[in-house]
């Protein structure tokens, strides 16, 4: 039976039978509803997707009016619409929403912006009306999700009377408020000068301005309550916070809101003394976590001095800072920083026995902190020794704190704070203190270590590198170990020069990846493997072969090492390279414009990869330079960026450091580190083919 009731496809004028069958599959099976109506608001022809829409077949709507379709409110919607059309209204919008969904997803409610219009004949009457239904169910829901949002986030500041401001990065004020100008009274210009400080009362305003300064120099939550001068000139209680905005790293605004707490405040007096203390504890907290990144990132004994003495400053407001070492085999307290404590009458020497009377020794005998709040409370801790009463005739200082700095739960040294005012120490502060004397010893004790293994590291990695280069006629070695500062941990850098028993002579320059002890190590396995090998079979290929061998049988898979060898015949400049992902060698000639000696990419070693190697010819007068990452890569440069220097400075040369490998080594590593902080050693390996010279006429 069929069951397809539309009426067949009106002829239209201009229209072949081909194309108007055309317009009908199209109309068939657009992905909009579509449907046309006769004067009598019936449905005359209903598309697919419409009567999808509807939830019906397209037949059941055929000759019907809407009501006989839809429910009551839909059907209304659609009639009015209809009817507005046929009175004359040329397009009518409308945006529905059709309960229930499809067939095919039945909890789904779909929203329809529909667009209704007359149709008309070749003399101008209206013949009916068309309807065009598009789905926006999607961008219904982001509005509606978008609205919803909104209106909570208003009725929230409402409820809770907030003002929202906002500040530049550094805290100043760049945006006006005019919420809290109409509390405060200020005009605009008065506001954009001195913000919202400008309104809080004269006993608040330091401490206001000072938490407000600390948060935004340590990028931590503004957290604050005060007493602000409103419009009649009376005072009310404010609560202020704030929170930086931070992106890639760096603060782009502050974000706050006032509250008014004014009747809290006066009913709950005792609640607000316990918050003022709550956010002490936190400015407490936020300083002892960067003392501790602080400490972190110091490397050595007189970093950590250092950093504790910038820590005492900023976040205690100390006046001078002590530190000392206990050697506990002589039970003796040796000072390292001179300037912690005056050279004056009654001070303690800079290396003390633990009986002396002082704070520091007194500390570290009874382990706990040792406090005097004044002059008359040191006398008293001292029990006025001649030393300490000396001491107080001729020093400025007028508060002492001394901590015990211990470990593993023995002392390992001291921590002594003095101020130039009296001061009362309160629990608080003494608990922050211990925290961060317990900092420092944990500091001072991984820097001393530190120290010991970098000095050995350092001899280890000096005992490996060749005292001295061949000397072979018809070729110049050079070299140059810039190691990095002393507080740059020793790396894996290494280089090597030999003759092979076939006359022919070898070099090489490696990078151990690594810092310290382990690379150092890593490095003296790898040269003396190299070394082997080149003797028995010295061919560049068949070396990395067998380091790869090596590696697969006794490195770890994250000890990484890279490499360039290469045997030179002397007098005729012909040999060979092999290159296990190290960075390309440097030719200069006397002659021709700097190049690098790119070769076939490889990988670093023990990594699979089949060896190889490369002809190359070092023409008289040329120089091969190989060289470290330190030379062409810091924190400022990358690897690829500093190639493109090394060429360019190479060019730049003169022409007696181009002639001379030791005077070209020295040339780059001054004109590559120019302006650069030295963050890695520096290593390079040159050697020169010297040029032929013209034999003298008779």
């Amino acid at each position: 039976m069929n069951t397809e009731t539309s009426v067949p496809p009106p002829r239209l004028s201009g229209l072949s039978p081909v194309d108007a069958a055309l317009l009908d599959t199209l109309l068939k099976e657009a992905p909009i509803g579509f449907a046309f109506f006769t004067p009598d608001l019936r449905y005359q022809r209903v598309n697919r997707t419409l009567a999808t829409i509807y939830g019906v077949d397209s037949g059941d709507c055929h000759g019907r009016t809407p009501s006989e379709v839809l429910d009551e409110e839909d059907a209304c919607a659609h009639e009015t619409a209809l009817s507005a059309v046929l009175a004359g209204e040329s397009v009518v919008y409308s945006d529905h929403h059709l309960i229930g969904g499809t067939p095919s997803r039945p909890d789904d409610d779909r929203h329809w912006a529909m667009s209704w219009f007359p149709a008309h004949d070749a003399e101008g009457q209206a013949t009916g009306v068309a309807l065009i239904a598009v789905d926006i169910s999607d961008r219904h829901k982001a509005e509606t999700t978008l609205r919803r949002s909104e209106e909570r986030y208003r009725s929230l500041l409402q409820a809770s009377n907030q003002i929202v401001w906002a500040a530049a990065p550094d805290g100043r004020t760049h945006e006006d408020c005019a919420e809290w100008r109409a509390i405060t009274g200020q005009d605009p210009e008065e506001y954009l000068a001195e913000g919202w400080l400008g309104r809080v009362h004269v006993d608040d305003r330091e401490r206001v301005e000072r938490a407000w300064d600390d948060a935004v120099q340590d990028r931590t939550p503004f957290d604050a309550t005060f007493r602000v001068r409103i419009r009649s000139g009376e005072f009310r209680h404010y609560h202020s916070r704030a929170v930086p905005l931070v992106r890639d790293d760096a603060v782009v605004e502050w974000v706050g809101t006032h509250s008014d707490i004014t009747t809290q405040r006066e009913a709950e007096e005792m609640r607000q003394r316990l918050t003022q203390q709550l956010g002490e504890a936190a400015l407490r907290t936020v300083r002892l976590q960067k003392a501790t990144s602080d400490l972190a990132e110091a490397l050595t004994v007189d970093q950590v001095v250092h950093a504790m003495t910038e820590i005492g400053e900023t976040a205690v407001g100390v006046y001078r800072t002590a530190v000392a070492l206990l050697d506990r085999e002589r039970l003796r307290l040796r000072l390292l920083n001179s300037d912690g404590i005056p050279d004056i009458p009654g001070a303690p020497p800079a290396e003390v026995a633990l009986e002396f009377p002082s704070t520091m020794t007194l500390a570290v005998r009874e382990r706990k902190p040792a406090i005097a709040g004044s002059p008359q409370a040191l006398l008293e801790l001292m029990e006025h020794h001649e030393d300490a009463v000396t001491y107080l005739r001729h020093t400025d200082e007028r508060a002492w704190v001394a901590l015990p700095l211990m470990s593993a739960g023995r002392a390992i040294g001291a921590l002594r704070f003095a101020f130039n005012g009296t001061r009362d120490v309160s629990d608080e502060e003494r608990i922050f203190l211990e925290a961060l004397a317990g900092q420092c010893a944990l500091a001072l004790e991984r820097a001393t270590l530190y120290e010991r293994e970098h000095r050995t590291a350092e001899a280890l990695q000096q005992s490996l590198l060749p005292e001295d280069l061949p000397e072979v006629r018809g070729i110049r070695f050079a070299s140059l170990y810039n190691p990095g500062t002393k507080y740059v941990q020793v790396g894996g850098d290494w280089y090597d020069a030999f003759e092979l028993s076939d006359g022919r002579v070898a070099g090489v320059l490696g990078d151990v990846m690594g810092k310290g002890i382990k690379a150092a190590t890593g490095m003296s396995r790898v040269r003396n493997a190299l070394r082997a090998l080149a003797f028995s079979m010295p061919e560049p290929a068949d070396v990395l072969t067998g380091l790869d061998r090596m590696f697969d049988a006794t490195e770890r898979d994250d000890q990484i090492t890279t490499l360039a060898y290469f045997v030179l015949e002397p007098g005729t400049g012909h040999g060979y390279l092999g290159n296990a992902g190290h960075l390309p060698p440097l030719v200069v000639a006397p002659d021709a414009e700097p190049r690098l000696l790119e070769t076939e990419p490889a990988t670093p070693l023990g990594m699979p990869f089949e060896r190889a190697h490369h002809k190359i010819f070092v023409q008289p007068g040329n120089t091969v330079v190989l060289y470290s990452d330190g030379l062409v890569e810091n924190r400022r440069r990358s690897v690829a960026s500093g190639l493109d220097e090394l060429v360019t400075v190479a060019s730049q040369a003169p022409a007696e450091v181009v002639g001379d490998p030791q005077k070209m080594l020295e040339y780059l590593v001054e004109n590559m580190l120019a302006g650069y902080e030295q963050d890695d050693d520096v290593t390079l390996l040159a050697v020169h083919v010297p040029a032929i010279e013209a034999e003298p006429e008779d």
